[in-house]
């Protein structure tokens, strides 16, 4: 993280914030120097300086955090490229992100949908923009935290995975919140499960990580939260090109536990009982075909 260098006294000047180059050279010498294993267990991941991550965030009536969460994406010691995806926002977000695009290096591109679609369609085509390496799916209220990019992009990184999934119940810290949410979660979660043959424990989390190829490679149907339970069936019989001759193959994918500070309605969730029966919808529906 960047970081104010002290000063011996108040007529000197400050030593210049650490540039991406200078992190990454710091990170890489600590790696080096204490091993993968350790620096694992420190939060240090060694990450490639070419690599760029895409981050694609749909929006809908975000006002109040959609400025915090480019900040904190853009302050992740990655190279990204942020696309904000706005779903006919009426609550001023979309004067937000006019102000937003003044800033920065060219890191952030705004795409304004003309009528509100879901978050699916939003995802679709902040997809269709990205030109990173991996692309990572970003909500914008602040449930989940950019600070963990590094971690959940290493398994593509190390060349174990192809889709890496976050999971709010395998490790980390999240709030409280409600009962019958949670026992839904976990019951689409099996029944996806049951159709895919995989052992994810939470399906329905937003931090989903995928190679640019594979998810410009999947055709996208739902509109709303129905793209979680679709791109789970869709990825999990993706099947990637065999090189040097090899066969395609599935994807491999891992999952990742990750921090959830989860709103209430109050706080403007907007996630209710008719996405969970489209999610139960699309569950069977995508089981059987594209």
């Amino acid at each position: 993280m960047s970081e104010f260098h002290p000063v011996s006294n108040n007529n000197a000047i400050p030593a210049p914030f650490p540039t991406f180059a200078d992190e990454s050279a710091r990170r890489n010498s600590l790696i080096e120097a204490l091993g993968k294993a350790n620096c694992r267990k420190l939060g240090l991941f060694p990450i490639p300086e070419n690599l760029t991550l895409s981050v694609v965030i749909p929006v809908y009536d975000e006002k109040a955090t959609i400025h915090e969460i480019v900040r904190r994406v853009r302050a992740v010691p990655l190279r990204t490229q942020i696309i904000v995806v706005d779903d006919c926002s009426r609550d001023g977000t979309r004067e937000v992100l006019r102000e937003l695009e003044k800033t920065g290096d060219g890191d952030l591109k705004v795409v304004y949908q003309e009528r509100n679609q879901g978050k699916g369609a939003a995802l679709r085509t902040g997809f269709r923009y990205a030109t990173g390496d991996i692309v990572v799916v970003q909500d914008a209220d602040l449930e989940y935290e950019p600070e963990q990019y590094p971690e959940l992009i290493q398994p593509i990184v190390d060349d174990m995975a192809d889709v890496v999934f976050g999971s709010r119940f395998i490790g980390e810290s999240h709030r409280v919140l409600y009962f019958w949410h949670s026992l839904a979660n976990k019951y689409l979660t099996l029944l996806s499960n049951m159709f895919t043959n995989l052992n994810l424990t939470d399906m329905e989390v937003c931090y989903k990580v995928f190679r640019r190829e594979i998810i410009q490679g999947i055709k996208l149907k739902s509109d709303r939260f129905g793209f979680e339970p679709e791109v789970t069936a869709k990825v999990a019989r993706f099947k990637m090109k065999g090189q040097d001759g090899e066969p395609p193959r599935l994807c491999r994918i891992y999952e990742v536990p990750v921090a959830y500070h989860g709103r209430t309605y109050r706080e403007g969730k907007k996630i209710g009982l008719k996405d969970g029966f489209q999610a139960l919808y699309c569950i069977f529906r995508y089981a059987i075909a594209d």
